[in-house]
């Protein structure tokens, strides 16, 4: 008696309907990048533009197209492209503005990278009373905003006599829950052999710290040194309540001053441009630290 074999159909929609899903998928993220780049690439057009014109165009698309002037509004005389950045230089100073962050984010960096490391090492690797309930509160910390204890914070800085001054914007940032968290869940799965192996050596747990762990912890390293910069780089509020006069004030808090002074939005945009870009430029040529951190919790093998 012959024997029937069937055999399955086969399904030819499958590979079809993937394809449009991977469609649908880059067309969304086509559409968020553009979302992401409109705003950026409108300050930075703007920023070129007369300031009559600049105010025209806010009403139309031609917001978006770069151009210095237009049949309904000449050019000024004497203007040139970098007229509007001339103006935020000589209405404001922008150099001492710049250090001010630069020099208010670099000590951030360090003492957090230095604070934050070893608390998190500490957190993965001792084994101390207390650890979880310290470890929990970290954690929890991450979720209450700055806003809420922004006015104890400040009591306290002001009986210290902080108030103008440089240290009151490092200091109290050195130490960052977020920070320790990405520190703890790296040394968490860092292989605990290697170090067992340099503890039969007899180094100690500071030494196999800052020569095993620190020089294979370089992508989490990166990103909270980046996370550091931007969220300095960016703050507004905590300047504003504890600075007094330029000599002390970040660009940011100079970018509220110089909108205050000046009407003008070609100003206005190239001041604007002038803090955006270098953030750009510096998340866009450490991106990848970022890949690398959150796709891997540390070495496997």
């Amino acid at each position: 008696m012959a024997t029937l074999t069937t055999s399955r159909p086969v399904q030819r929609g499958g590979s079809g309907r993937a394809r449009l899903g991977r469609f649908a998928l880059l067309a969304l993220m086509t559409l968020l990048a553009f979302g992401f780049i409109f705003p950026i690439w409108f300050m930075v057009v703007t920023a070129f533009k007369p300031d009559t014109l600049a105010v025209r165009d806010m009403s139309s698309i031609m917001a978006f197209v770069p151009r210095t002037s237009s049949a309904e509004v000449p050019r000024p005389e004497g203007w040139t492209p970098f007229t509007n950045f001339q103006d935020v230089f000589r209405r404001l100073d922008m150099a001492r503005l710049t250090a001010n962050s630069l020099l208010i984010a670099v000590g951030v960096i360090v003492g957090r990278l230095a604070v934050d490391s070893m608390a998190a090492y500490a957190l993965a690797r001792l084994r101390w009373r207390g650890q979880t309930l310290v470890l929990a509160a970290i954690i929890a910390l991450i979720i209450i905003p700055f806003e809420v204890v922004a006015i104890p914070l400040l009591l306290m800085v002001n009986r210290f006599g902080w108030i103008n001054s440089y240290q009151v914007q490092i200091i109290p940032f050195i130490s960052s829950p977020l920070s320790i968290y990405l520190f703890y869940q790296f040394f968490l799965n860092f292989p605990s052999e290697i170090e067992e192996a340099s503890r039969i050596d007899g180094a100690s747990y500071l030494r196999t710290f800052t020569s095993i762990v620190v020089p294979s912890a370089t992508p989490v390293f990166a990103t909270v040194s980046i996370l550091a910069f931007l969220d300095i780089w960016g703050s507004f509020m905590w300047p504003l309540m504890v600075t007094r006069d330029t000599a002390y004030r970040p660009v940011m808090l100079g970018l509220f001053v110089f909108f205050e002074q000046n009407k003008q939005w070609g100003d206005i945009m190239a001041f604007a441009s002038l803090v955006t870009i270098p953030v750009l430029v510096v998340f866009l040529l450490f991106q990848r630290w970022f890949v690398q951190s959150v796709a891997t919790t540390g070495i496997k093998g």
